[in-house]
């Protein structure tokens, strides 16, 4: 990437769409399409009660991506998009959240554009709890529509879980974020307020006290981002094992008798 190109993202620049030119495209095969998988990075913006900034997520998400396409598994081919930011988010500390049609109606464009590139293998890489649900429906709608092999990955279920409730793993994730930007925490409260249900509270309830101090936190920050990427790399793994989807991603349709 030229020094003098503007960073969209944390991305691994040999992998990165943006920074492919139109004869890079123009010169892979159809076969060589086909056998690539396209990673759409899903992150939105808020307060997730962690004493980190509202980009977060993203820097999470796209440094896991960044490292695991940096070696790939054998048959895995990626192509990172930059990450979609105007999705869904909780209600109340998050910023430049969308309703459910227009993400999902983003979803589709995305989706649309790379259908449209022949390209026929993505993955929804989604660092969001409040876009699980959005990114399960689209796969379903997108395979059904568009024909695509779509496969999903969620942060929180690779041990980086941002939802305030129902995670068992906000001071990892705190810890993380702090090894990443290379400062700490803001402390939170002494103690926990009351949490609500375990899944559709939109309340994001502090994490109570000081995070862990910087100097672990870089340390062992790097180590979780480690087991994060030794995860993410066997998924891929295992999706490079996929064959392609028969008919060319045409669903089976009966013949009346």
């Amino acid at each position: 990437m030229s020094a003098l190109v503007t960073p969209l993202c944390t991305a691994d620049d040999a992998s990165f769409w943006p920074w492919r030119t139109w004869t890079d495209f123009a010169r892979l095969s159809p076969a060589e399409k086909l056998a690539t998988t396209v990673i759409v990075p899903v992150a939105g913006m808020a307060d997730w009660g962690l004493g980190h900034p509202l980009d977060a997520e993203e820097l999470v998400l796209m440094h896991v991506i960044k490292s695991a396409v940096q070696a790939p598994p054998a048959g895995f081919v990626p192509l990172v998009i930059p990450p979609l930011r105007f999705v869904l988010g909780p209600a109340a500390g998050g910023a430049f959240a969308v309703d459910p049609p227009t993400a999902h109606a983003l979803l589709r464009e995305v989706a649309l554009s790379i259908h449209a590139s022949g390209f026929r293998r993505l993955i929804l890489f989604n660092a969001s709890p409040w876009n699980e649900e959005l990114c399960a429906a689209a796969s379903r709608d997108l395979r059904i529509e568009l024909g695509l092999q779509i496969f999903r990955i969620n942060l929180g279920h690779i041990g980086l879980d941002f939802h305030p409730t129902r995670s068992t793993t906000r001071r990892e994730v705190q810890t993380v974020i702090t090894c990443l930007t290379g400062r700490p925490p803001e402390p939170g409260p002494a103690a926990e307020p009351a949490a609500g249900p375990r899944w559709g509270d939109e309340t994001v309830v502090p994490l109570a006290g000081p995070g862990v101090p910087l100097e672990r936190g870089v340390v062992h920050g790097a180590e979780l981002l480690s087991v994060a990427k030794s995860r993410v790399l066997s998924l891929f793994g295992e999706i490079a094992t996929y064959p392609p989807l028969p008919r060319g991603g045409a669903l089976a349709t009966q013949t009346p008798p």
